[in-house]
């Protein structure tokens, strides 16, 4: 099958493509899915080291279980978050116990241009907020608004209801925007901007 050919199969065809041995499916769907769930844990955890870890693991639990993929059952990528999202509430939980000092300090790039710079401070400002959210909130805020899974997919992931989904989300947006308000001017917002 042409290369060009496989990336308009379905995760669900590529997954089970690849539990046929199918390598062209794996390298498709690991293109495919990776980059999204390094980006979920890394806004879960707020450590990109860590979400590397994490996201490798996931990749690896979802080629074990291949060869047992019942299409249509549940989406690849639900399926993929939820575990992505289980080793993240892992990780929190044994950091909690972790001393302040042994916690690494992040990473400092030091970027050469204005708008890069600000774009930076942008993302610093809302992991931060991000980070004080309780553990459900912060994983349906970030599922929602920066992943943009509807709400019964979220609740599929994280085994709540829609309903609940949306209680979580607008809670902790609400909580967000009263951390953020302040910190406009600073971040380069105008009272004319909506984003």
């Amino acid at each position: 099958m042409p290369r060009d050919d496989f990336a308009s199969l379905s995760d669900d065809a590529l997954l089970l493509m690849f539990a046929q041995g199918d390598d062209q499916a794996s390298r498709t769907l690991t293109a495919r899915l990776l980059p999204r769930v390094y980006g979920h844990a890394r806004r879960l955890l707020g450590d990109a080291a860590e979400a590397e870890d994490v996201a490798q693991e996931a990749m690896l639990r979802l080629w074990r279980m291949a060869p047992d993929w019942r299409q249509g059952e549940a989406k690849v990528t639900t399926w993929l978050y939820r575990v992505t999202a289980n080793l993240c509430t892992d990780r929190l939980r044994r950091r909690r116990g972790t001393a302040l000092d042994e916690i690494a300090e992040p990473a400092d790039p030091a970027p050469g241009v204005l708008a890069q710079m600000q774009t930076q401070a942008r993302g610093e400002a809302l992991q931060a907020a991000l980070d004080l959210l309780p553990d459900r909130q912060r994983q349906a805020v970030v599922l929602r608004h920066i992943e943009g899974l509807s709400n019964p997919e979220i609740g599929a992931v994280m085994d709540i209801s829609a309903r609940a989904v949306e209680s979580l989300t607008a809670r902790g947006k609400g909580t967000l925007t009263a951390l953020l308000a302040g910190r406009r001017p600073e971040l380069g917002y105008s009272d004319d901007d909506t984003g």
